[in-house]
């Protein structure tokens, strides 16, 4: 059999090409042979590196900030563990957005817009809910969802609410102080953060820890001298007076008359820092601090003091005060009604303007300023609150007749409602004023200042009394059981065109028990509406029921001889 010269060609042609095919197969395997080494060898530290990259997390351990309390130890501010949820928008299936918000409870449609934009736009982060509960973080975990991470924190949360809000403040989402005690002490609040390196799964959970290189230290706890229950009980009771008033605002803060600290500080209008929707910035503000008045005719105690400290007065000294009123430069000062002759405790008594100002006039201004400045008025309290006003004392060289004249009835001048508080202590402890403070714990507390005798300090308390009597402007600050003093005060408000004629500030200053002062009370509400808008009419009884309350809780015994022979016996008979 012959084969012919094409089939030999057809034969060599083949067998080049299983050679060809041969010799790709085998470069290839070499060069598979090739990677493989290198891999293990050359690229391994990189390709090592690049999957740890992929799974093991430094992974910061949030601090826990310190806790706020009152002085039992009642909590005002704590730190409750929460999670904050984020997804990778360019690894997410929309798909999954429908399980994903109901279980967060938010819109399916503007998640799955949210997620759509972000990718649009090339973002690889963005957080879907923040501060969520760890029950409800456990379910979304569950879920098993890809491209959503996970990281836990902590939420301030407030049990007291609007009623310490004033007080304590509030932190951002970040928990970064923003108002109150929380941004004063941010800082000492604040704790440090750990640090650790664990290996995630990609759901983003931790599924082993690899090593601890610090380890998450809390912040440090605040102790104040707020008593939650008087908190409670004058918020209460000022809500009620503003409610009842119509009144833009209030406020009222009680100091412990002897040492100077800061049992309730409230305010009117509040806000629920554990609620924001619909916050006004207006609401923030703690007006006992950041507010001044024109104190009123509660200034008129001082200018009597200061007369009482020269020597030329005593409680029994005569003032003439006919006709009722009286001409300074070019204004007139009037009384409510001509009063005729008052000796100095009935100028304070009737709250005579044209009395305080003939005394003043004879004591002159630098006399009638050393004693309203030793008692802290037109100065920062130093509680070192954010946002507190230091308030307005004129200087003597600033006072001419008319200027001395209103200064001593409490006009030209403001005071906050804490300043004025403040100051009154100086007639609980023997005429040296008291530095109102709000830690418990506070190491160095500033001695007092020496405001005036202690003899007149007497004085002054038994003068004060008088108001309160059936004679008196206070009628209504009086509390069974007890003997109390104070001061009402009503000025006008300052307007566009100088002082207005219909919208006023009442305001109450007392001391309870005058036998032993306990505690200091001062009621302010601003711009009252309707008949009443005197301090007797309107701050006097929101005064007399907090001051009430204040002192049974605290045990104080009574000290109106009167009243205690009625406890005795049973009661009236």
């Amino acid at each position: 059999m012959t084969v012919s010269r094409q089939d030999h060609s057809t034969q060599g042609i083949t067998r080049w090409r299983f050679v060809l095919v041969l010799m790709v197969m085998v470069a290839l395997l070499l060069l598979i042979l090739l990677r493989l080494v290198s891999l293990h060898t050359v690229d391994q530290p990189f390709l090592f590196e690049e999957g740890e990259k992929r799974i093991v997390r430094a992974q910061v351990q949030p601090a826990r900030r310190g806790m706020i309390t009152d002085r039992f130890g009642k909590p005002l501010a704590v730190s409750t563990a929460v999670t904050d949820i984020s997804l990778n928008p360019q690894v997410f299936d929309l798909a999954q957005v429908a399980p994903l918000a109901k279980v967060l409870g938010i819109s399916a449609n503007r998640l799955t817009q949210q997620i759509t934009a972000a990718r649009q736009r090339g973002r690889g982060f963005f957080y879907v809910d923040r501060q969520v509960q760890p029950a409800q973080a456990d379910q979304v975990v569950a879920l098993g969802l890809e491209g959503l991470q996970f990281e836990s924190r902590f939420r301030r949360y407030y049990p007291a609410a609007e009623v310490t809000a004033h007080v304590v403040g509030i932190v951002d989402i970040d928990g970064n102080g923003q108002e109150g005690l929380e941004l004063a002490y941010n800082d000492y609040l604040t704790g440090t953060g750990g640090r650790r390196t664990v290996i995630r799964d990609r759901y983003g959970r931790v599924v082993k820890q690899l090593a601890v290189e610090s380890v998450a230290q809390p912040g440090n706890d605040l102790r104040l001298t707020i008593d939650l229950r008087l908190q409670y009980l004058a918020y209460r009771e000022l809500m009620a007076a503003v409610r009842q008033h119509h009144a833009t605002s209030g406020s009222a803060v009680l100091l412990d008359a002897h040492n100077g600290d800061v049992l309730a500080m409230v305010n009117q209008p509040s806000y629920n820092p554990n609620n924001r929707a619909g916050l006004k910035p207006a609401y923030m503000r703690n007006r006992a601090l950041a507010d001044v008045l024109e104190p009123g005719s509660t200034m008129k105690p001082f200018t009597v003091a200061a007369a009482l400290d020269s020597g030329r007065y005593t409680p029994s000294t005569l003032v003439d005060t006919s006709p009722g009123y009286l001409r300074v430069k070019n204004k007139t000062i009037r009384d409510h009604r001509d009063y005729g002759v008052l000796d100095v405790t009935g100028v304070i008594t009737k709250s005579s303007n044209v009395g305080v100002t003939l005394i003043s006039a004879d004591l002159g201004a630098e006399t009638v300023f050393k004693i309203m400045s030793a008692a802290g008025l037109g100065q920062a309290t130093g509680l070192g609150f954010p946002g507190e006003s230091v308030g307005i004392l004129p200087y003597p060289e600033q006072m001419d007749d008319l200027r001395l004249a209103t200064v001593s009835y409490g006009y030209g001048m403001a005071v906050s409602p804490l300043q004025l508080a403040q100051s009154y202590t100086s007639f609980t402890q023997h005429g040296c004023r008291l530095n109102a403070t709000l830690l418990l714990d506070s190491e160095s507390r500033p001695d007092c200042q020496r405001v005036m005798s202690d003899k007149v300090a007497r004085q002054v308390l038994d003068i004060l009394e008088t108001v309160t009597s059936d004679l008196g402007t206070g009628r209504r600050a009086r509390v069974a059981g007890y003997r109390v003093g104070g001061k009402t005060g009503t000025a006008h408000k300052v307007g566009e065109n100088g002082y207005e004629d219909a919208t006023y500030n009442a305001v109450f200053a007392g001391i309870a028990p005058l036998t032993d002062p306990d505690l200091v009370l001062v009621v302010a509400i601003d711009e009252p509406q309707g008949r009443e808008y005197y301090g007797g009419e309107v701050a006097a009884p929101v005064f007399s029921r907090i001051m009430e309350q204040a002192l049974r809780l605290r045990q104080i015994a009574p000290d109106d001889s009167t009243a205690a022979a009625l406890i005795v016996a049973g009661g009236p008979k």
